[in-house]
């Protein structure tokens, strides 16, 4: 267990520095932030505050679809939501637009194997990927982790929240390669439901 237990805090600690990488360049989110972004604008509300209550609401979902809250569930958010904000402090935006482009597909790249990391860990789910989780069987995590990050996205969008180029790429390619990662390293498959 406790291999898993580190596997699960060294995979946020990875998933938190992509995710990072993909913020710094202002290029657009991943949907669930997109979301809660969006939320916390139409209902005046504080990121943090919006950010609990989606997350609990997504993981109470999960619950009600067989996938029980777990060691993951709280550690996942803590641990990548305090090396997000350590790292955003440590980077800058490149000023160029090749620049900026090359820093979000890293981010992408290294968010891809942050999530397959600490989903591989069988250890529980956070919020962003609770509810993926809890489909798969029957849709498999690569599709339904897509539809989950494009509906968030469009609702963060319709809600005013700002989308780009990099929204575009996590919602099409993030779930897809998630599995990618599972699949050449078994420590890091996704586990279903």
């Amino acid at each position: 267990m406790w291999i898993r237990v580190v596997q699960l805090v060294l995979s946020c600690a990875v998933l938190g520095v992509g995710v990072a990488l993909l913020l710094t360049p202002a290029l657009g989110s991943d949907g669930f932030s997109t979301m809660v972004s969006g939320l916390s604008l139409s209902l005046d509300a504080p990121f943090l505050l919006v950010n609990v209550v989606v997350g609990v609401i997504l993981v109470g979902l999960a619950w009600l679809k067989g996938r029980r809250p777990a060691l993951g569930t709280v550690v996942q958010p803590v641990v990548t939501g305090t090396v997000v904000t350590a790292v955003l402090e440590l980077l800058s935006a490149p000023s160029g637009l090749v620049a900026r482009s090359v820093m979000l597909l890293a981010g992408f790249a290294v968010v891809a194997v942050g999530v397959a990391g600490y989903l591989g860990s069988d250890t529980g789910s956070g919020p962003a990927e609770a509810l993926s989780t809890a489909y798969d069987p029957p849709i498999p995590f690569r599709w339904s982790y897509s539809v989950f990050q494009g509906t968030s996205a469009l609702l963060g969008w319709l809600l005013g929240a700002a989308v780009g180029p990099g929204t575009v790429l996590v919602v099409l390619l993030l779930g897809p390669a998630v599995d990618l990662v599972g699949r050449l390293s078994p420590r890091l498959r996704v586990h279903a439901a």
